[in-house]
């Protein structure tokens, strides 16, 4: 059987563009919470993307609501796919590629394998897997659920979270967390470039991140009885 909830209400569009802007790495300098497995890794050798997940869990051999989905995706969902620990099967290739991009889906996270990688990048359409496969899915009608939530590369989706990817990983946040997490890393993105321009007159990279000092401290009181 397959179990369709209701989708989700799309992130505020002011909010996706904030969150476009900061790069999951700068996060990662603060936070812990929400990195998928960088096994799980992007086609594309450069691109970011930011939206609402949709969630759904696919059986192995089964595509049939994947499929479905097309009918009720919108610009600026990211499909985020459990694949229940399927390894051999491929569920997204060049045909559903192409009509997501046309319907406007930001791009897709696999917990799985992809197909027709060269098409994808043709296409210029983000998607993010396990590596790729030549057996694929088929119209099974084993099941499926949608719109529930996954576990995607250790992390629990929930459908309406926010999504943040590049083409160093993948990260998810709650999305009632992502204007404080996007303000404080784009202030960050702002302080690198303060940061190398002092580098470049001479200053030290350890004396201006405060690491040399740590260093110093931590064994200072370390010698202390």
């Amino acid at each position: 059987m397959y179990h369709i909830a209701p989708m989700p209400a799309p992130l505020d569009e002011a909010l996706r563009q904030q969150l476009l802007a900061c790069e999951p790495a700068t996060i990662g300098h603060f936070r812990e919470a929400g990195f998928v497995d960088p096994a799980i890794r992007s086609v594309l050798a450069e691109t970011r993307i930011a939206g609402t997940a949709v969630t759904l869990s696919l059986p192995p051999s089964d595509g049939t609501l994947l499929n479905h989905a097309m009918r009720l995706v919108r610009p600026g969902d990211v499909l985020i796919i459990d694949r229940q620990d399927d390894k051999r099967h491929a569920c997204w290739g060049g045909v559903m590629t192409q009509v997501a991009k046309g319907l406007g889906v930001a791009g897709v996270i696999i917990d799985g394998k992809a197909t027709d990688a060269a098409t994808i990048r043709e296409q210029d359409f983000s998607v993010w897997s396990r590596g790729v496969a030549a057996l694929t899915t088929k119209l099974a009608g084993v099941g499926g659920t949608m719109n529930a939530p996954v576990s995607v590369g250790g992390v629990v989706v929930q459908p309406g979270d926010a999504i943040l990817a590049d083409e160093n990983g993948v990260l998810v946040l709650p999305r009632d967390e992502v204007a404080a997490i996007a303000a404080h890393a784009i202030e960050l993105q702002a302080q690198e470039e303060t940061v190398l321009a002092r580098v470049a007159k001479g200053e030290c990279l350890p004396d201006i991140s405060g690491a040399t000092a740590l260093v110093e401290r931590i064994n200072r009181d370390a010698d202390t009885p």
